[in-house]
């Protein structure tokens, strides 16, 4: 499809908006919003809903609910569920919200997996909200989180999958195979391992989601977003981060949550998972022994303590279910020529493969750099046991810092001004909301506290409010403008 500037689309699609409006011609909002948008989308469903929020059952679709695909390559139900805490610590609904909901693909992905969805609440209060994707998540990934949240407030709200689909059960036979984990003999294929689905594209549909969300907005209200924010957790929290690197003047700001850093210099996702992988066995061989080499080797590579309820292991419920399968995920794209299985996960080097592949320029091709154009809020809990928080949270409030150094040199004219940017520290916050339930007296929600930042980034953005100074959140605490301890939590566990 050819490139057409966001200007000109704004102006055709406001210029379309007032001759619709003049044609005395029965047509629902659907189509109306459809035959503006043009061919920007196909394969689209659309309906007007009586109810925009998950209290309406036909919000989120089934899983495996798209024709032709396999089990589990499109689980919008369970997307939702992996950022969220479980019922009934989710995001309060206490409104109906009427409006559009469109979903649809993007049409000039060349791989036919990049979707897009858009929620118009009827009763709009001028301004845009645009989600990134956790994982290898569906568009519907934040509709506990995310949209639940802003719709409520009269935002419209648009969220894409990264531009691929999630994934589908293989055998050990599949050269892009994945094992759940290393005691598992469950193999899967993701989709964004696949020729034509580098890691690049995150940043790209999330742009493009952006710029078709801004023209569905003004197709459908007749005047573009007053403001345009990012939100998104985890993968999605890079997008956010990557979106304000590389394309800010779309945007008025941010917030990412737990979103992963990604620098070739080492420390990062592919040196920091192998420790875990490879120690794990033989922690829980020696009886969750929290003074073993094996655990002191864990925490050595800069994932926080352990937890331990009677048979059930916090790092064990990691193990289980990310450790190895996100970092095969990420060798198989980054560094392909690696032997997975026969050369091992636990035993994988980052830094000697800097030498024998390619992985070092493929990861740059994707990193953080810090340079935000835009302000940005960061939200995460210190006991992150997947992106720990000292290899990521705080390694990228640091590359912020080092990107807009500080110049006192009189007549320096050339420094660039700084965008706000805040790291709230969750103490005994975790990646995974639902962890709390196995550990419920010794873990934190951050849902609540991300969703107070986006407030608070809006305040800011829109009244020039100042942001609360980076802070540790004390447990049953909130975000405060004079916070108790400063910066970064002393600890990261506090019990």
């Amino acid at each position: 499809m050819p490139k057409v500037s966001r200007e000109s689309w704004i102006v055709v699609l406001a210029f379309g908006a007032m001759l619709f409006t003049r044609t005395p011609v029965a047509a629902s909002r659907c189509d109306h919003l459809l035959g503006l948008l043009g061919q920007q989308i196909t394969d689209e469903s659309c309906v007007e809903s009586s109810d925009l929020t998950t209290n309406n059952p036909a919000t989120t679709p089934p899983n495996d609910s798209l024709p032709g695909l396999p089990p589990f390559a499109f689980t919008p139900q369970t997307d939702r569920e992996v950022i969220s805490p479980s019922a009934p610590n989710r995001t309060p609904i206490t409104k109906a919200v009427p409006g559009i909901q469109l979903d649809a693909r993007i049409s000039d992905d060349p791989t036919g997996e990049a979707r897009i969805l858009f929620r118009l609440p009827a009763q709009w209060n001028g301004k845009l909200v645009v989600a990134g994707a956790s994982g290898t998540r569906s568009e519907f990934n934040g509709d506990f989180a995310w949209s639940d949240y802003v719709v409520q407030q009269g935002y419209a709200y648009v969220s894409q999958n990264k531009g691929v689909l999630n994934l589908y059960l293989t055998t050990a036979a599949d050269p892009l195979s994945c094992r759940l984990n290393p005691s598992s003999a469950v193999f899967v294929h993701f989709y964004d391992n696949d020729p034509g689905q580098p890691f690049t594209r995150w940043t790209d549909f999330m742009l493009e989601a952006t710029r078709i969300g801004k023209n569905a907005v003004t197709a459908n209200y007749g005047r573009p977003p007053s403001r345009t924010y990012a939100v998104g957790t985890s993968n999605g929290g890079y997008q956010v981060r990557r979106a304000l690197e590389a394309a800010p003047e779309l945007f008025d700001g941010g917030v990412d949550w737990e979103g992963t850093y990604v620098d070739p210099v080492a420390p990062n996702l592919l040196s920091a998972l192998p420790p875990a992988i490879l120690n794990y066995l033989d922690y829980a061989t020696s009886g969750f022994d929290a003074n073993s080499t094996a655990a002191k080797n864990i925490v050595v590579a800069g994932y926080p303590p352990d937890l331990v309820s009677g048979t059930t292991s916090f790092w064990g419920l990691y193990s289980a279910q990310f450790w190895e399968v996100t970092l095969c995920q990420w060798q198989k794209r980054l560094d392909p020529t690696y032997d997975t299985f026969g050369s091992g996960t636990g035993t994988y080097s980052y830094v000697a493969r800097l030498s024998a592949s390619d992985v070092g320029s493929n990861l740059a091709d994707i990193a953080t750099t810090g340079e935000i154009g835009r302000p940005l809020i960061t939200v995460a809990g210190t006991m992150d046991g997947l992106l720990s928080i000292n290899l990521h949270a705080r390694a990228y409030a640091r590359a912020v810092a080092a990107a807009f150094p500080e110049r006192s040199e009189e007549g320096d004219h050339q420094r660039r001004p700084h965008p706000a940017y805040r790291l709230y520290e969750v103490q005994n916050g975790n990646h995974i909301e639902t962890y709390k339930d196995a550990f419920p007296q010794q873990l934190e929600f951050i849902e609540p506290h991300a969703q107070r930042a986006f407030d608070l980034l809006v305040n800011s953005v829109e009244h020039g409010s100042d942001l609360p100074p980076d802070q540790c959140i004390p447990r049953g605490g909130s975000i405060t403008p004079s916070p108790a301890e400063a910066g970064h939590c002393t600890d990261l566990f506090v019990p």
